[in-house]
C-alpha cells in the first residue's frame, strides 16, 4: 500500500509516497522553464572564457566514470523491487549532491570545455563548477535578477543545481535531457543576491546509446544569462521528482515504514522558510507557515484549470487566541529560550520544543537563560 506524506523543508512544499506516484496532475507552474518562455539576457557571462569563469569565482572540475555491477533486486509482485536478488549496472562516481567532493578531481581551464573527454563508445563523465552572483557585470546590477544556466553537450546532458535533478512527467529539457546535441536551458536562481553561490554538476553522455558512437563527450558552450523577472512569489509547481536515499540500518523495519522504493515529489517553492505542517481534512489542504514572511499558507490539490495550488491564508499576527493565557514562560526559575512547535498527546499532554531561533543572536544571545535547547512537555 502506498503511504502518503506531506512535507514542508527549507524553501519548498514536498510530497513523499512509499512507491512510485501515479500520472501526476498538473499545477500552475513549471519550475523549469523551456527556452521559448525565456526573455532576452540583460547580462551573460560565458563560463567557456578565463574571465567569466573568474568573475563568479568559479572553477571547472573533472571526471570520467566508470560502470559498475552492483546487486540490485528483481521486481516484485508490487512492481517493485522486492522480488528475487539480481545483479544490474550503475555507475560511479555518483557527483550531483552539492557536497560533493571533487577536490580530487582535474582541474581544467574554462577555454578547453571543447576538448573531447571520456573513454568514449558508451561512457559517461562529469563538469562541476560552483559559482557565486558577482555584484555586477560590467554595468548590471545583479541584485535581485534571475538567473538562467544554458549549456549544450556533445552529444546529451542532465543538469544538478544545489544537489537537484529538477524533473516532472513530460519534462523536455531544461535539467534532462533535451534533444540530440541540443541546448539545455533552466533557471537556477530567481531574485538573486550578490554572493549567493550556486553548485553546478553537468551529466555528460555519449550518444546515441543504442548505438554508441565512435566520438567523445565534450561542451559546446556553458554561459549565464542574467535578467529581471518577476517579484518571486510562492507558487505550485508541476509534481517533480527529487532526489531521496534512504540509508537502512535495518532494512525490515525500514521497508515496514518507507516501502521498497520511496519517491519524494516538490510540489511548491518560492518561500523563504517553511515549518509547521499540518493537513486539514474538512478542508482537504496542507497549512504551513512561512515565519520569515510572517505568513500561513495553504496547499490545496487541484488541476492545471482551475488555478493555483497555493494561497496566502493569514498573517501570524492573526492566528493567535485573544485574550492569551500563558500556559509556562520559565523552566526552574530561568526563561524559555523561544518555544515552538507545539502538539498534543492523545492523553493531553502538550509537547513542544525550545530553540534559541527566536533570539536575535541564537546561541550567542546574551539574553539566553537556559543552558539547554531542547523538547518539553
Amino acid at each position: 500500500m502506498n503511504r502518503l506524506a506531506l512535507v514542508v523543508i527549507g524553501s519548498a512544499v514536498l510530497a513523499g509516497i512509499g512507491d512510485p506516484m501515479p500520472a501526476a496532475r498538473a499545477a500552475s507552474a513549471m519550475a523549469v522553464d523551456s527556452a521559448s518562455e525565456m526573455a532576452p539576457a540583460e547580462a551573460t557571462i560565458d563560463l567557456a572564457t578565463r574571465a567569466g569563469a573568474g568573475l563568479v569565482k568559479g572553477q571547472w572540475r573533472y571526471s570520467d566514470t566508470r560502470i559498475i555491477e552492483v546487486d540490485f533486486p528483481g521486481p516484485g509482485h508490487d512492481g517493485q523491487p522486492t522480488g528475487a536478488p539480481g545483479r544490474t549496472y550503475d555507475y560511479t562516481p555518483k557527483a550531483g549532491a552539492a557536497d560533493f567532493d571533487d577536490s580530487q578531481w582535474d582541474v581544467i581551464d574554462p577555454t578547453t570545455l571543447t576538448q573531447r573527454r571520456a573513454t568514449g563508445r558508451i561512457c559517461f563523465n562529469w563538469y562541476r563548477i560552483a559559482i557565486t552572483i558577482p555584484e555586477r557585470i560590467g554595468d548590471y546590477d545583479t541584485t535581485g535578477a534571475d538567473v538562467e544556466f544554458e549549456t549544450a553537450l556533445d552529444d546529451y546532458a542532465e543538469i544538478w543545481v544545489d544537489g537537484e535533478l529538477p524533473r516532472a512527467p513530460g519534462q523536455e529539457g531544461g535539467s534532462v535531457i533535451a534533444g540530440w546535441n541540443a541546448t539545455n536551458r533552466l533557471v537556477i536562481g530567481r531574485g538573486v543576491r550578490p554572493g549567493q553561490r550556486i553548485q553546478l554538476a553537468v551529466f555528460g553522455i555519449n550518444g546515441p546509446i543504442s548505438n554508441p558512437p565512435t566520438n567523445f563527450i565534450w561542451v559546446r558552450h556553458a554561459r549565464l544569462n542574467f535578467r529581471r523577472g518577476a517579484e518571486p512569489q510562492p507558487t505550485a509547481v508541476t509534481p517533480q521528482e527529487v532526489n531521496v536515499e534512504v540509508l537502512r540500518k535495518d532494512v525490515d523495519a525500514m521497508q515496514t515504514i518507507v516501502g521498497a522504493n520511496p519517491k519524494i515529489f516538490k510540489l511548491a517553492e518560492g518561500f523563504a522558510f517553511t515549518e509547521g505542517p499540518v493537513w486539514v481534512p474538512a478542508l482537504d489542504s496542507l497549512l504551513f507557515s512561512d515565519p520569515n514572511r510572517n505568513t500561513i499558507y495553504r496547499y490545496t490539490p487541484r488541476d492545471v484549470n482551475r488555478g493555483t495550488n497555493v494561497d496566502s491564508i493569514a498573517d501570524g499576527s492573526g492566528m493567535a487566541p485573544t485574550p492569551v493565557t500563558v500556559l509556562a514562560d520559565r523552566y526552574e526559575g530561568k526563561r524559555l529560550n523561544s518555544p515552538n512547535d507545539l502538539v498534543y498527546r492523545s492523553d493531553g499532554a502538550l509537547f513542544f520544543t525550545d530553540p534559541p531561533f527566536g533570539l536575535p543572536k541564537v546561541f550567542a544571545d546574551p539574553r539566553k537563560e537556559l543552558s539547554v535547547s531542547g523538547s518539553t512537555c
